[in-house]
């Protein structure tokens, strides 16, 4: 938008918050008022690519160099000055430490300068409630339960309020994105491997090949002994024949991809007959799968409840997410000071 927007201190139930997020290896800067995005902006970092994953120290001094006309071009893009400001929300954690480091410190410094509240934000939670991003659509109803998928996480949340949250399920080893990344790895498909295997799945046989099958108590999950599944099939195929891969990829990709998400919405329809819930959510980088979005949706319609499924631009890490996270705890008034640090490791 480049049209102003004047703040109105006197209707802080409409605050404009800048947020910052850079838990990994995107800088982003987003400016809300309300639960309203006037600016999300993103900055990737192409460099990682040729390691095949995030490399910290490198992405570290990348959000260094980004942070400044990130949030920069996200103040010009509203139309906002920063004296207008009245919080400032951040990525507290989890995540790359040295990530975190760089975004915390000029939250930090920017709340002091300007003499506005901090907000610390749990960088999960903003995936999930990033469904509540006014996009003109409909939003859950409390309480709803929320698949969240990412490269480092794979939780299942029953939420009741914005700030009331309870794990219900969660990985106790891999995440469902890195089990994408891995295989993709091994197919030698380049990093992220997550959209790769999904583009290739859509004209493969997703019943050619089969994998194990996890046992883990209640709603969670497992990846280590897919992965282990996947990886020793390979090596069995290929010392039959060489071009095992070559010749099966795209077969490969969609029964390895329709066996991961099988799997997750078989744990996530356990908890919905379990919890009495009327929606259900995706959230996280994940959710941009389309087999997943697709048979997410499916699932909601075998229960005649609804399904929320996120915009492309909110399921990987973005600063709107952070803000509208910052929004909900700035209506609590709960602010943090500047003691609060950055959490490589933060649970609910």
């Amino acid at each position: 938008m480049t049209s102003k927007v004047t703040n109105n201190n006197a209707a802080l139930s409409s605050p404009l918050i800048l947020a910052i997020e850079s838990s990994c290896d995107d800088t982003s800067a987003a400016i809300l008022q309300g639960n309203r995005v006037l600016a999300n902006v993103v900055a990737n970092q192409a460099v990682h690519e040729q390691y095949g994953g995030v490399v910290p120290e490198l992405a570290s001094r990348e959000h260094q160099k980004n942070i400044v006309p990130v949030v920069q071009h996200a103040l010009k893009t509203a139309g906002v000055g920063k004296e207008e400001l009245d919080a400032i929300a951040f990525t507290e954690g989890p995540g790359l430490m040295g990530s975190l480091l760089v975004g915390g410190s000029f939250a930090k410094t920017l709340s002091l300068a300007l003499g506005i509240p901090l907000i610390g934000v749990d960088h999960m939670k903003a995936h999930i409630l990033a469904h509540f991003i006014d996009e003109g659509k409909p939003m859950p109803e409390f309480p709803f339960l929320c698949l969240t998928v990412s490269g480092g996480h794979t939780q299942i949340v029953l939420i009741e309020a914005p700030l009331k949250m309870t794990v219900v399920g969660k990985t106790i080893d891999d995440a469902a994105g890195e089990a994408f990344d891995k295989a993709a790895k091994i197919l030698n498909l380049g990093y992220p491997g997550g959209p790769v295997i999904d583009r290739l799945a859509k004209t493969g046989d997703a019943s050619k090949f089969s994998y194990a099958i996890p046992k883990t108590d209640g709603f969670d999950f497992s990846f280590s002994g897919i992965k282990t599944s996947f990886l020793y099939q390979l090596q069995a195929e290929m010392r039959q024949n060489e071009k095992f891969i070559d010749e099966n990829l795209n077969d490969i990709c969609a029964s390895y991809q329709h066996h991961i998400i099988s799997y997750l919405l078989s744990k996530m329809e356990d908890a919905l007959i379990h919890y009495d819930v009327k929606d259900i959510a995706l959230a996280g980088g994940v959710s941009a799968n389309s087999e997943l979005r697709s048979r997410f949706d499916g699932l909601a319609e075998k229960y005649g409840i609804r399904s929320h499924v996120p915009k492309f631009e909110y399921c990987t890490d973005n600063a709107a997410m952070i803000s509208i996270v910052g929004y909900f705890k700035f209506l609590e008034n709960a602010f943090d000071g500047l003691s609060i640090t950055p959490k490589a490791r933060l649970h609910f």
